[in-house]
């Protein structure tokens, strides 16, 4: 039997739609959904998701010990609190439109979004691909961010308006914060969801005046 085609050590038991060629268990199960775009038909995928979409819940859920104060909040930074709103953006209008999204939804798309930012490479498509990756919402945050530009009050020549990707990391993590905090325990409901389209109506109010409203 055949090497796995990514680390050319181990024996490739598990054939890759996506690739075309062979993957080790292990390959397999760290490269999945983060840089392969597995299709659906894969059997490998709709084995393990439930799997490693509860490791991501509870890893995520332990991490939350208490509500950030508002001294070391990142957030009372406007530059990041504009970042957060363009994170937040793509999961606020998935929400609307879709009363089958769920908080857990929410955390899933900001850890495979981070994941993507840390990791610095997109996912490996398909050939014959045409809706882009499984993870809809979650490639529209990573891009959102990808996308994003302070501009601040005053403009300075030669002054940089990207964000580095420890930003970007550090501004996802509060925002997974966030979902917990509002999800209280229970990840299946709509809390942050429904808090989350409430804040951007507030935004909306306020758009005229260029002020945004942070998460709490």
């Amino acid at each position: 039997m055949a090497k796995c085609s990514k680390c050319k050590k181990r024996i490739g038991k598990r054939h890759c739609l996506a690739l075309g060629d062979y993957l080790c268990n292990l390959c397999c199960g760290l490269l999945r959904e983060k840089e392969i775009s597995c299709p659906q038909s894969c059997s490998f995928l709709e084995k393990h998701r439930p799997y490693q979409e509860k490791r991501i819940i509870e890893k995520k859920h332990s991490s939350l010990s208490r509500k950030i104060s508002a001294e070391e909040d990142i957030l009372s930074d406007e530059r990041m609190a504009w970042l957060a709103f363009h994170i937040e953006a793509p999961l606020k209008g998935y929400g609307e439109k879709n009363k089958s999204f769920r908080d857990k939804h929410a955390l899933l798309a900001l850890e495979y979004a981070k994941e993507k930012v840390e990791k610095g490479k997109s996912l490996l498509y398909m050939p014959d691909e045409r809706k882009g990756p499984r993870n809809e919402i979650a490639e529209a945050v990573y891009q959102n961010i990808e996308k994003c530009r302070y501009e601040g009050k005053i403009i300075i020549p030669g002054a940089t308006n990207t964000y580095k990707n420890e930003d970007k990391i550090r501004c996802l993590e509060r925002v997974m914060l966030s979902v917990q905090f509002y999800a209280k325990g229970n990840l299946e409901g709509r809390n942050y969801v429904e808090q989350l389209i409430s804040r951007f109506s507030k935004i909306e109010d306020f758009a005229r005046k260029k002020k945004i409203l942070t998460i709490t």
